[in-house]
């Protein structure tokens, strides 16, 4: 399959697929949840932050997802739009089904994140909404690994990355392995591999690669993955920064060295980091530094919707980091 042009970001107009919910964090930072006296409220889920970080550096991001019909889903929605995220394409579905909730901790080690995923609200997308949408408005169509976890977002989900590639989208996909939200390893392994052969660009950590790799290894599974000319694999490895593959060629990019307050947040704000490098039209290994400087300053501030700085703040500190 032939891949979509990188030029095409220059649009700096993105679909996010997956989900949003409500983050509680123990308060004050530093404690654990058993010691907490109160918890603060903040947007959260993967896909919602990666909207929210594209729109604080200056692209035009919209949601595609469900929320539950009751006042946790209308405080995700205004949650939302107050970050400047389009929520068109978010619906309010009832019954059982509700919004992600994450109960989390602002601590650097031993981080603990408890997180509750019954009948999840955001699993409610589907294959009709992804037919219907309007792709010509977007760069590109960025999914989350666990939009693909469950019927029906499944199905819708995969539908609309080969509507978007047919359109002219480029196709990102960030790996996002929950195993909370999946059957299985091989289950995981199986659909997730599907849906890379659509997409020009694949974002993944070690322990997700090695979810795709199965029994092979996971960086030598994204080497293999790479060699679609086009595509571009990112391979990330945590404080040991990530490795890039792309046109037969291979690169790494260091983390910026700060004091993190907590780990959460750091791989959806590098997703937006590196897509909005990626819509000014910076050279491949600039836009990863963008993107791992927006993940390092997420991990120095509490939350993850509400740590995504904005361009202005992403670039003083990739200056400063020269000095």
């Amino acid at each position: 399959m032939e891949m979509n042009s990188l030029s095409n970001m220059r649009r700096n107009s993105f679909i996010v697929v997956g989900r949003a919910g409500l983050d509680l964090y123990a308060d004050p930072p530093g404690v654990e949840i058993e010691d907490a006296t109160k918890f603060s409220a903040a947007l959260g889920g993967s896909a919602a932050n990666i909207a929210v970080s594209i729109a604080r550096q200056g692209g035009s991001a919209a949601l595609w997802s469900a929320v539950s019909s009751d006042a946790i889903g209308h405080y995700t929605v205004k949650s939302l739009k107050s970050y400047g995220v389009d929520t068109r394409f978010v619906k309010y579905v009832g019954g059982q089904a509700r919004n992600s909730l994450a109960i989390v901790e602002t601590r650097s080690e031993n981080c603990q994140s408890v997180i509750y995923r019954n009948d999840a609200a955001d699993f409610q997308v589907t294959e009709i909404e992804a037919k219907v949408m309007d792709y010509s408005a977007f760069a590109a169509i960025i999914v989350t690994g666990t939009s693909l976890a469950l019927e029906p977002s499944r199905s819708a989900t995969l539908t609309a990355m080969q509507l978007a590639r047919d359109a002219g989208l480029m196709v990102i996909i960030d790996i996002d392995y929950r195993p909370y939200s999946w059957a299985s390893r091989a289950e995981a392994q199986r659909v997730c591999l599907k849906a890379s052969e659509m997409c020009d660009i694949l974002v993944g950590n070690d322990d997700e690669f090695a979810v795709l790799a199965g029994a092979q290894n996971g960086l030598l599974l994204a080497t293999q993955l790479a060699n679609r000319p086009g595509r571009i694999v990112v391979y990330k490895m945590g404080p040991k920064g990530c490795i890039t593959f792309a046109n037969g060629t291979r690169f790494d990019t260091p983390i910026f060295s700060v004091t993190a307050l907590k780990p959460t947040g750091a791989g959806d704000g590098f997703m937006g980091g590196f897509i909005c490098g990626l819509a000014a039209g910076a050279p491949l290994p600039e836009a990863l530094r963008r993107g791992a400087a927006t993940a390092a300053i997420v991990v120095t501030r509490v939350g993850c919707a509400p740590a995504m700085p904005n361009a202005a703040e992403v670039h003083a500190f990739m200056l400063k980091a020269q000095d």
